[in-house]
């Protein structure tokens, strides 16, 4: 993409998708330069606090975005790619706008999630000028808000992090129900299920010990080392959507069959769009009383194990699904005027 210089806002942790985008502009030999979004929040907790209740405004907003447009305009940039709930305010956007710079977002949440409602966001939202969703049921929304341009674009994973390892433990390859994430109150029907139907379930993330019930079965937070060697380890995956969040996929739908395991998923037009009919790629559940069968019988078929986690890898890895792909979606859309 000759003549692309890009500046990347976002968090820069393993996991995050900023740090994703990063690793695929260099995939793509691209001139990139990150500014990790932390310290746009980075005050006294007192401040933080106060802030927090005026709309999770950023406190240091104002001089963050600042920032930005220097390293934007110092750098040459053609476009600032933006992840998530980016400490960016609209004035910055506009200056960018001014200079010639296109602004993009991958709007990794759904601002209208009131678990993490901020007024300010959605008024600097319109101010892009193209927004990417990675969930289908926003775009409407979004359109109405005032967004001059809004794309519908899925999750992906990248190669370099998300791989089947080897080196799991017995007590890790006797796990039937792998699920990473956090114990958010509509996943537990589920989980609760798997535990009830005497599945021997293993749960990565944060605040599954606080229940009492799912407490023996928490394993807590997990890095991508451990993913690696887990998830083609357990018999199975289980992928749960964010129903909070209006997800149609996560981003486990791209990682898991990416790091080799075998899908166990909430049924979704996105997700059957992605995997195909049941069975072809993975296995689909409806709710928490169609989970613990779907599951037994996975247990009891490990040649369609084995055969559902190759169909879904090569799903994924062979069909255009990874970060740089989507960069180059994103680089390559028409802003709007």
């Amino acid at each position: 993409m000759p003549g692309v210089r890009l500046v990347l806002v976002g968090h820069g942790g393993e996991v995050h998708v900023g740090a994703h985008f990063l690793a695929a502009a260099r995939q793509l030999g691209l001139p990139a330069e990150f500014l990790e979004a932390e310290p746009a929040y980075t005050r006294s907790r007192l401040v933080r606090a106060v802030m927090w209740r005026l709309g999770r405004r950023p406190a240091r907003l104002g001089a963050f975005s600042r920032e930005v447009v220097r390293r934007a305009a110092e750098f040459q940039a053609t476009h600032v790619l933006t992840t998530g709930f980016a400490p960016v305010s609209g004035e910055a956007l506009e200056e960018l706008r001014r200079r010639g710079i296109t602004s993009l977002n991958f709007l990794t949440d759904d601002p209208w999630n009131q678990a993490q409602y901020a007024p300010w966001f959605l008024k600097v939202l319109p101010r892009y000028a193209t927004v990417f969703s990675p969930r289908r049921m926003n775009l409407e929304d979004l359109r109405t808000l005032g967004c001059r341009a809004v794309s519908h674009l899925p999750f992906a994973y990248h190669p370099e992090l998300h791989f089947p390892a080897e080196g799991a433990s017995a007590a890790e390859r006797a796990v039937d129900v792998l699920f990473a994430g956090g114990a958010d109150a509509d996943r537990l029907p589920c989980v609760r299920a798997l535990v009830k139907a005497g599945l021997n379930v293993a749960l990565y993330g944060g605040y599954w010990d606080r229940h009492a019930d799912l407490r023996p079965h928490a394993r807590g937070h997990a890095d991508l080392a451990t993913l690696r060697r887990v998830t083609p380890a357990a018999k199975m995956v289980l992928c749960l959507v964010r129903r909070a969040n209006r997800d149609g996929h996560a981003m486990r739908s791209f990682e898991v069959p990416a790091m080799g395991g075998c899908l166990l998923l909430e049924d979704t037009p996105e997700h059957r769009e992605l995997f195909g009919a049941d069975r072809e790629c993975a296995v689909y559940f409806r709710d928490e009383m169609d989970v613990a069968e779907q599951a037994r019988w996975l247990r009891e078929n490990p040649a369609e194990r084995d055969r559902l986690a190759a169909a879904a890898r090569q799903r994924i890895t062979q069909g255009r699904h990874t970060y740089a792909d989507r960069l180059q979606t994103m680089l390559g859309a028409q802003p709007a005027p």
